[in-house]
C-alpha cells in the first residue's frame, strides 16, 4: 500500500494509490462541503447540486454523459455527505483521461438549466417522501437532530420539502462558485495508472478554476440530554440510542472501533446476544460511529414491536452501563481488533473500496494511513483504553433518545 499526493498549482489536491495487478481504476472528485456548510434556507442544496450535475454541461447533454461512461464499460455515480460531497467513476485504466475530462466538465461546466432544475426538484421531493415513510432510516435523522439541535449537522441530508421547492438557479449558482473551489478539492484514485500521468490530467482541466477556501463554522451547540419521538402507526418501533463521540483525527479512535465492535458491531456483540439471540426481543440490533471535523456520535439502534420498546431500551442501557463499570474482557479485545483486522484487509481487494477510504481518511481525519500503521495503532488498543473511552462518553446526563412509533411524548424516560 504506497500513497502519492500532489498539489496543484491552484490548491487542488491530488492523491493515488497505485495498483499494477489491476486492470481497472477508481477515481474520485470530492469536494469538501456537505449539509452542515448549509443555511437553514438552503437546507438540502449540498444534494440536489449533485443531482444537477449529472444533467448536463455547456457543451454535453445528461445523455451524452451517460452515453460516454455506458460506451466505456464504466460505473458512474455520486453521493452527498454532511462535509462531503463525492463523484465518482470506475473505468478501464486506459479510458483514465476521459473520465477526468467529463467529471471536470461535470463540476465546472454544468449548465443548471432552469427545465432540469424544476424537474430534479419534483425527483428530490420523492426522495423525500421516501425517506419520510422509511421509519427505520428517519428515527437516524431524528437523533441527529437531538444532537446537534439548530445545527446544520443536525439537519437531514436530502433538506426539506419547502426548502427544495424554493431553490433557484441564482442559490444553485452562487453556491457552487462558493464551495466548488480548488482548495476545497480533492482527487483520489486507486488502480493502474502512474500518479505523475493522473496529476498532469487533472491539472489540465483544473487549471482554469480559482477561489479561495471557503470559510467552515465551527460545533457550537451544547450537547444535552433530549428526548425526540414521532408518532407514527407502525408494527415496529424503532429506536436510537446514543452520545456525542470523538471528533475526526482524535487518538482514542482505535479504542472507540473496539467498543463499537464489542458492544454493537456483529453477531457476537454484547447487545446482539443480549436482546437477539437470548430474548428475542428485536431482529435488528447494532452500534455505529460517525466522525466529523469538531465532534462525532454514537449510537445505538434497536427495531423491536412496540411493546418491548421500553424493555429493550433498558437492556441497552445496561449494557452500557456494564462497560463503563467494568469494562471489556480480554477475550472481546482480541476478538474486536481481528474483526476490524480482518475487514480492512478483505476491503483493499476493491480498487473502489480502496478509493473511498483515501478521500474519506483524508478529508475526515487529515490523513492516510499505511495498512501496516493501521494494525500497529489497533493492536496497541489497551482494555484500559477502551473503558476510559467509554467513561468518557457514555454520559447519561448527555444522552439522546430518538424514537419512531405509536407512542405519546412522554412514554419514554431516559
Amino acid at each position: 500500500m504506497s500513497f502519492e499526493n500532489s498539489f496543484l498549482e491552484n490548491g487542488a489536491e491530488v492523491l493515488t494509490e497505485p495498483m499494477s495487478h489491476v486492470r481497472s481504476v477508481t477515481l474520485g472528485f470530492w469536494v469538501k462541503t456537505g449539509s452542515r456548510d448549509e443555511p437553514e434556507s438552503l437546507s438540502g442544496i449540498s444534494h440536489f447540486l449533485e443531482h444537477l450535475l449529472f444533467k448536463g454541461t455547456k457543451t454535453r447533454t445528461a445523455k451524452e454523459i451517460s452515453e460516454t461512461f455506458d460506451g466505456l464499460g464504466a460505473e458512474l455515480n455520486a453521493f452527498t455527505g454532511k462535509e462531503h460531497t463525492c463523484y465518482y467513476t470506475r473505468i478501464i485504466d486506459e479510458n483514465l483521461n476521459i473520465a477526468v475530462e467529463v467529471l471536470s466538465d461535470m463540476l465546472l461546466h454544468s449548465a443548471l438549466n432552469k427545465d432540469d432544475i424544476k424537474s430534479e426538484k419534483e425527483v428530490v421531493l420523492e426522495e423525500i417522501g421516501f425517506h419520510e415513510d422509511s421509519p427505520d432510516e428517519r428515527v437516524h435523522d431524528l437523533f441527529a437532530e437531538g444532537l446537534w439541535e439548530n445545527h446544520p449537522l443536525g439537519k437531514n441530508i436530502l433538506g426539506h420539502l419547502d426548502t427544495v421547492r424554493n431553490f433557484e438557479r441564482k442559490d444553485l449558482t452562487e453556491y457552487l462558485k462558493r464551495q466548488y473551489t480548488p482548495e476545497n478539492m480533492l482527487v483520489t484514485a486507486a488502480g493502474n495508472l502512474k500518479h505523475e500521468d493522473l496529476v498532469n490530467i487533472v491539472q489540465s482541466y483544473l487549471k482554469e478554476i480559482d477561489g479561495d477556501l471557503p470559510h467552515k463554522e465551527k460545533i457550537a451547540t451544547k450537547i444535552e440530554s433530549r428526548i425526540k419521538t414521532i408518532y407514527k402507526e407502525t408494527e415496529q418501533a424503532h429506536i436510537c440510542y446514543g452520545f456525542e463521540s470523538l471528533p475526526a483525527g482524535h487518538d482514542d479512535r482505535y479504542a472507540l472501533s473496539i467498543l463499537d465492535s464489542v458492544l454493537g458491531g456483529g453477531m457476537s456483540s454484547r447487545l446482539f446476544q443480549e436482546i437477539r439471540e437470548k430474548r428475542g426481543l428485536a431482529y435488528s440490533v447494532y452500534s455505529y460511529h460517525s466522525y466529523y471535523k469538531d465532534t462525532g456520535s454514537f449510537t445505538i439502534y434497536a427495531g423491536t414491536r412496540p411493546l418491548n420498546a421500553e424493555k429493550v431500551l433498558e437492556l441497552v442501557k445496561k449494557e452500557i452501563n456494564k462497560i463503563v463499570k467494568t469494562g471489556i474482557a480480554g477475550d472481546e479485545l482480541d476478538r474486536a481488533k481481528s474483526q476490524i483486522k480482518g475487514q480492512l484487509i478483505l476491503s483493499l481487494e476493491s480498487t473502489g473500496n480502496r478509493m473511498m477510504r483515501m478521500g474519506r481518511s483524508r478529508i475526515t481525519h487529515g490523513e492516510v494511513l499505511s495498512l501496516s500503521e493501521l494494525i500497529k495503532r489497533v493492536d496497541a488498543v489497551e482494555l484500559k483504553d477502551v473503558q476510559r473511552v467509554a467513561r468518557d462518553i457514555f454520559l447519561p446526563e448527555k444522552a439522546v433518545l430518538a424514537v419512531v412509533g405509536p407512542f405519546k411524548e412522554d412514554k419514554f424516560e431516559i
